[in-house]
């Protein structure tokens, strides 16, 4: 008989510009599985607890990769979103089993909520060069002039990702910050943080630049205020905090008007915003509250 192996447990890092950094406090907490039945939680893995240094880290890095973002080409930005979901389905049975133990869900509906995630981030990215004709266009004017709007994205947006919607959900808040433009923030999900770390390691092996997502794993309540406040932040969007254990996104609104951050609040409150997929118009009012429209003025020839 062979001798009973010891496992591995692994802990998991931070995903900042592109690296897997630790937390600079050194601290970690346990990710626990949610129970299937009547089966009792069993240990999962470790999970980074990250700081305010590493929030601002984080944004110190986004905003290193918005300039080279945002210049990319519409197009360009939707072959590396498209890549991403590439990845995302080579990386199926981690993805559904991270899904099944971190959501408490059957094998099939596991399956099924990775196929929604994977099908989500390919709708997006086909959106990135549609948005100019949809959102911009030819002003009529009373002048010897052309008058063009376009759409622009905002800048750094800081995410708090869903609570229990720990995949499906994530994508969902992330995958239209990025196609519009912008850079991200993420705070993952404090209870079920393994679905975002494989995400983000599926984004470090994709073409996605270095920083343009960041990931930080830890405690909502005590994150979440730094980033509300961050000057450097140009837009919050404060969906997982409608769920998250110890924290008023009221104050987080008010800490975000010191500079006039744009705000998404969450649409609605404990198991009303488990996961904020499609509305009326699926998924593109989430894209359009990220982005700034530019007004351009140019003469007519004779």
């Amino acid at each position: 008989m062979s001798p009973a192996r010891v496992d591995v447990r692994k802990t998991y890092k931070l995903y900042i510009d592109g690296a897997f950094p630790r937390s600079e406090s050194g601290r970690s907490y346990a990710v626990w599985s949610t129970p299937v039945g009547r089966a009792n939680p069993r240990f999962l893995a470790n999970a980074a607890m990250g700081s305010r240094k590493d929030a601002r880290d984080a944004v110190v890095a986004a905003r290193g990769a918005v300039k080279g973002w945002a210049g990319a080409t519409a197009y360009n930005r939707g072959q590396v979103l498209y890549r991403v979901a590439e990845v995302m389905e080579s990386r199926r049975a981690q993805l559904v089993e991270d899904v099944r133990l971190s959501e408490g869900l059957a094998p099939s509906r596991a399956e099924a909520v990775v196929s929604a995630a994977i099908d989500r981030w390919v709708w997006y990215a086909g959106w990135t060069d549609k948005l100019a004709q949809v959102l911009g266009g030819l002003n009529p004017v009373a002048g010897p002039y052309f008058d063009i709007s376009a759409p622009e994205p905002t800048g750094i947006v800081a995410v708090l990702a869903p609570q229990r919607s720990s995949l499906l959900g994530l994508v969902s808040v992330v995958a239209p910050v990025i196609a519009t433009g912008n850079t991200a923030v993420v705070l993952a999900s404090q209870e079920r943080p393994l679905p975002a770390i494989t995400l983000a390691e599926a984004l470090a092996t994709s073409d996605v630049p270095a920083g343009v997502v960041n990931v930080v794993t830890g405690l909502t309540g005590e994150v979440a205020p730094w980033l509300a406040g961050h000057r450097d932040v140009n837009a919050i969007d404060l969906t997982g905090a409608a769920d998250a254990e110890g924290v008023d996104w009221g104050e987080l609104e008010r800490a975000a008007a010191e500079n006039l951050k744009r705000v998404l609040r969450p649409a609605g409150t404990g198991s009303d915003a488990v996961e904020p997929d499609w509305t009326a118009e699926p998924g593109l009012s989430r894209m359009t509250t990220f982005l700034e429209t530019k007004t351009v003025w140019h003469p007519k020839g004779r």
